[in-house]
């Protein structure tokens, strides 16, 4: 490792003390020291690593560091939560602080390499060198799996400092002697302060191994458990460990908690019953774990919120992009606390499609408010005892994952994620989702009764945010008792920011690549959204950033290049070819043929509905692969048709001869829903009166038998899929027009958006103008529209 000669980053550390030649995790708080971190990992990855002269120093200035540190490489920085981060560090050799250069807005200073002093006595530290080496190669032999090749190395280490390096790796030292070897510049101070403890070490190991020779040897079974019990409850005594010590304990524990009336009676009748009992016995461990388990509940322990919402806001937009209506609810959420903060809010229920980030969004509430973040995947729980617990009369029997969470959190309001709720199952064992009626209903929830710990636990003060896929599987109490938020699919320019924000710097990061070494424009991350991914959320999306990521590190790892600039003519080589084609509307205007619109769960489309005429008897034949409603709007197109034909200029007689086949294209995907049924009708008049309709005219509606339109569903997503797919006019119904407000507003700006009552109004707008000049040529009257005005009804499409 080179040493720098100019300003190093510096990393203070409280307990631990690095010493050369290890790779340790080091857990990060400061925010300073994340600072400096990260200008480390910008210039050549290394941090002088300098140790506290008073671990209870909080924010340490040059006065209270060591002069000496060692000089490590940033191997990998891990983030745990805004305020917890832990970086791998891989040590190298001593250095000395020759000053500090600055302060803020992390430490830095100028180092100069650690000179070690000259031996006087050399052959006593070649003597004193072959006792420690004796002893360390006994110590790391004693659990080599090759412990003669063990001894030979150490054997053969011939350097002073590299002997006690190779030490203070495998042996446990105390911070005085690892500060001791850190700052001597002897070696052979170095090695009277490494011997010692080896040598008692190699004793320990040995008397060990003679023990257990020597029960193994001369003793049964059950004569040997009786010495080692016998000596176990020798060394209990003399550490003060005995069963009445550890009651006191449990004592001590529950006079500094604040535990409610209830539990503490329950504690102290447990309590009489464990003295009375034989510490051996199995009902003895059982109630032991019982007190362990009342006493880990985190009774009165509630963190302070911090219901600041600018500041919430600006943690919502630095996660997650788009979701405006989300973020939303969640701000007003947030203030109402801040205004009410003794009220019991709505439980929240996100849903929406998967990798959307419900779960992630939980996160980023309970970073808003300060609050501990726990979560329970509920997925595939059929069992009522995982919400409730298991009675105390079953072996092996624990508390539930509401109780045990709360215990993992360490505080009684955490932000709680029920992940899944609307997987839950039931069977002989009892409905999960019953148990849940009484954890999320804030009139019961302040007394829960988990079956284990048999007292009321005090729920009330928890936030629960469930997250589902879909609200069909959810038993309607249980919906009942949630407040639906619904997380809509990301668009295609919200995934674009959230793989050049999110993404693709994580996946650089993971797979050890620097930030000068892989560039991915904008252009190519598009390609990969469009021609390699169809998703409503971005988890496919960062797969294939990953993959990415793996093809660079190839050949940045093979020394080939030392910047690779992926463009979107590489991605057929690297992921081979595209997977989905570019939806895109008719090239030419065509008789029978519509462009309608549809909503999938990962997004809208256009698809075509064509008609063709054969002779026959007036049938209609549907194909497709078409559900049971999208049938029935073809059904009634063809009948509002044939009862209007009059009005559309169609004879009867060529209704009635002729058979017509409506053929929705992609038949492997399963098509439904009424959506399709102003398209419909569309392509049947267009073919029986032989008009060509518009190719750049998509359509989407709901139809009646008395000729109106009635509004549909996904809107958004559908005006999206037109706006892909180049169409320049989209017909929709009049009742529609209120889900405008959710589209954005580039792509409402390239659309002409035309409303309708009635299915006349959107088959004129449809069909094109040059044909109808072609038919009144030949004779066929143009479209009537009746003067008739009827009131649209409503429609829960």
């Amino acid at each position: 490792m080179s040493t720098p000669l100019e300003a190093v980053p510096v990393l203070p550390v409280r307990s631990v003390v690095l010493l050369p030649g290890v790779v340790v995790p080091v857990e990060i708080g400061r925010r300073k020291s994340l600072r400096a971190l990260k200008a480390a990992s910008r210039a050549d990855n290394l941090v002088l690593v300098l140790p506290q002269h008073d671990n209870d120093v909080e924010s340490p200035g040059a006065e209270d560091l060591l002069e000496v540190g060692v000089l490590a490489e940033v191997v990998r920085i891990v983030e745990h939560s805004r305020n917890h981060w832990t970086a791998m560090l891989k040590s190298g050799e001593r250095h000395r602080v020759d000053t500090f250069v600055q302060l803020d807005p992390y430490m830095a200073a100028r180092v100069a390499p650690f000179k070690t002093t000259e031996v006087d006595d050399p052959e006593t530290l070649t003597n004193v060198m072959g006792t420690v080496k004796q002893h360390l190669a006994e110590v790391l032999a004693h659990e080599a799996d090759d412990p003669n090749r063990t001894r030979a190395h150490v054997f053969d280490i011939d350097d002073a400092d590299e002997l006690v390096e190779l030490a203070a790796a495998n042996v446990e030292f105390d911070r005085e002697d690892q500060l001791k070897l850190l700052t001597e510049t002897d070696p052979l101070a170095r090695m009277n302060v490494v011997l010692p403890v080896i040598e008692r070490l190699d004793q320990v190991l040995e008397v060990k191994a003679d023990i257990r020779s020597s029960l193994l040897d001369d003793m049964s079974n059950e004569h040997r458990e009786r010495v080692l019990r016998e000596r176990l409850r020798a060394i209990e005594e003399e550490l003060g460990e005995t069963p009445n010590a550890e009651i006191k304990e449990y004592q001590d524990r529950m006079a500094e908690m604040k535990i409610p009336e209830e539990p503490t009676a329950a504690l102290k009748r447990e309590l009489r019953r464990m003295r009375s009992m034989e510490p051996s016995s199995a009902q003895y461990n059982v109630s032991r774990t019982y007190v362990e388990q009342l006493l880990d509940i985190p009774w009165g322990v509630h963190s302070d919120d911090t219901l600041d919402v600018g500041a919430a806001r600006a943690i919502l937009d630095a996660d997650h992009a788009g979701l405006a209506k989300v973020k939303k609810r969640i701000l007003e959420f947030i203030a109402v606390r801040k205004l009410a903060p003794d009220k019991n809010g709505p439980i929240l229920c996100l849903v929406g499609p998967p990798g959307v980030g419900k779960t992630s969004l939980g996160r980023a509430i309970a970073t808003a408010l300060n609050r501990k973040y726990v979560r329970a995947a509920l997925g595939g729980v059929r069992d009522e005892s995982e919400i409730r617990g298991h009675r105390r009369t079953y072996i092996g029997a624990l508390p539930g994952r509401i109780a045990s969470n709360l215990k993992k959190a360490g505080t009684m309001n955490p932000v709680f994620v029920l992940d899944e709720v609307d997987k839950l199952g039931s069977d002989n064992r009892g409905d999960p989702t019953s148990a849940l009626l009484e954890v999320l209903d804030p009139e019961q929830n302040f007394s829960f009764s988990d079956h284990y710990l048999e007292v009321p636990v005090d729920l009330s003060r928890v936030m629960f945010i469930c997250t589902a896929n879909t609200l069909e599987t959810i038993p309607g109490p249980l919906r009942d008792r949630l407040e639906i938020i619904h997380v809509p699919s990301y668009i295609e320019t919200e995934k674009l920011i959230i793989a050049s924000k999110h993404l693709l710097p994580k996946q650089i990061a993971e797979h050890g690549i620097e930030k000068d070494q892989l560039e991915i424009p904008e252009e190519t991350i598009m390609e990969v959204i469009t021609s390699y991914t169809r998703e409503a959320g971005v988890r496919n999306l960062e797969r294939e950033l990953a993959a990415l990521c793996r093809s660079a590190a190839v050949k940045v790892a093979g020394g080939t290049v030392t910047k690779l600039v992926i463009n979107p003519e590489d991605l057929s080589k690297l992921l081979g070819p595209a997977r989905f084609a570019a939806e895109s509307g008719e090239s030419k205007e065509q008789v029978g043929v519509a462009t309608g619109l549809a909503w999938t769960p990962v997004g809208g489309l256009i698809q075509f509905i064509e008609v063709r005429a054969m002779p026959g008897k007036g049938n209609l034949r549907l194909t497709g692969h078409v559900g049971d409603i999208m049938r029935e709007s073809a059904e009634a197109a063809m009948s509002f048709v044939r009862a209007n034909h009059e009005e559309f200029g169609i004879s009867s007689d060529r209704i009635a001869s002729l058979d017509l086949h409506l053929h929705v294209p992609a038949g492997g995907t399963k098509k439904d829903g009424p959506s399709a049924g102003l398209a419909m009708t569309t392509a049947l008049v267009s073919l029986l009166i032989n008009k060509k309709v518009r190719h750049d005219v998509a359509i989407t509606g709901e139809i009646t038998l008395r000729g109106m339109v009635l509004q549909v569903g996904g809107i958004k997503e559908k005006l999206l899929a037109a706006h892909r797919a180049g169409i320049k006019t989209v017909i929709i119904p009049e009742r529609n027009r209120k889900d405008l407000i959710d589209v954005p507003k580039l792509v409402l700006d390239d659309l002409e958006v035309q409303f309708v009552k009635r299915i006349a109004d959107g088959i004129k707008l449809a069909l094109s103008d040059s044909d109808a000049e072609e038919s009144a040529a030949t004779g066929v009257p143009p479209i009537a529209v009746p003067a008739k005005d009827e009131t649209v009804p409503d429609s829960p499409n």
